[in-house]
């Protein structure tokens, strides 16, 4: 398998100093259709659900939209379960980028699809920091220089299609005050929050991606997203890695370097998962 048509270096180093990055062409056409066709299973088997759904860490979120219908917001460790979502978390171009930042031995966290189908009314994300969901905060040590979040794009990104907007050099701030909600998905994308702390609205960059980019971003980085009002799917595949010796939850990724399979669930963020490891459907999705 080639390397990504990118300097890991460069990479992190851009993270570092701007919070985020992007690697162009990761992924092949052949490769993204092959991730479009998993986000169409899974899609497809979500809404067979009528209300959110949890079976260990695999967790559908759905919801009755206003401008299309009952739909799925996203799908967490869909990976347990499906084959080709499993190969690309544990790719070795995405370890070749991320080891400068994590090394050699890295878990992850976060395995995540997110949809925003065209005329949803209900995809945006208020400006936050991932930060403000590891929790509990003892589990994650140095989460500055520890972890870094990925996102993999399925379909073209762009501001029409509600393209990812982040504040460079925001990361370097620490954590912020930023959302006094508890749910960030679907409560608008105002501004004013970023001039409450002093953030200029004006230094906003729009993460615009093709097919196959692959995005890095800092916990720290302030970001949000606008609904989608393309005529087209925006598809991201996110999985967030964590230096191993930094983190006591998650599920291995990488042992010096080499893939480690999916065995029996382990602890990450749900934290009933071995009183209710059964499926059962859940009144409040939360995040």
């Amino acid at each position: 398998m080639a390397l990504p048509p990118c300097d890991p270096a460069t990479i992190a180093e851009s993270c570092r100093r701007d919070g985020y990055a992007v690697a162009r062409g990761v992924f092949s056409p052949d490769e993204v259709a092959a991730l479009a066709a998993a986000f169409d299973r899974q899609y497809a088997d979500g809404l067979r659900h009528p209300r959110s759904f949890r079976h260990g860490n695999f967790h559908v979120r759905v919801a009755d939209d206003p401008g299309i219908g009952h739909t799925v917001r996203m799908v967490q460790w869909p990976s347990y379960n499906d084959a080709v979502l499993n190969a690309a978390r544990l790719d070795a171009r995405l370890f070749h980028l991320v080891e400068p930042m994590l090394g050699r031995d890295v878990k992850q966290i976060i395995n995540q699809l997110h949809w925003k189908p065209p005329g949803a009314t209900g995809g945006d994300y208020a400006f936050h920091q991932d930060s403000r969901f590891r929790r509990p905060r003892e589990a994650f040590r140095n989460l500055a220089t520890s972890y870094i979040q990925t996102g993999i794009a399925v379909d073209p990104h762009t501001v029409e299609s509600g393209a990812m907007r982040l504040h460079p050099g925001s990361h370097l701030l620490g954590e912020l005050d930023l959302v006094p909600r508890a749910n960030i998905l679907g409560t608008g994308i105002a501004e004013e929050a970023l001039e409450r702390l002093g953030l200029d609205p004006a230094k906003l960059v729009d993460l615009v991606l093709e097919p196959g980019d692959v995005a890095f971003w800092s916990p720290y980085t302030v970001h949000g997203s606008a609904a989608n009002r393309s005529a087209r799917n925006r598809r991201l595949y996110i999985n967030g890695y964590v230096r191993a010796a930094d983190c006591d939850r998650g599920e291995w990724t990488w042992r010096d370097g080499q893939p480690v399979p999916l065995g029996k669930p382990v602890l990450v963020h749900y934290e009933d998962l071995h009183r209710r490891p059964e499926p059962h459907y859940v009144d409040q999705a939360g995040y």
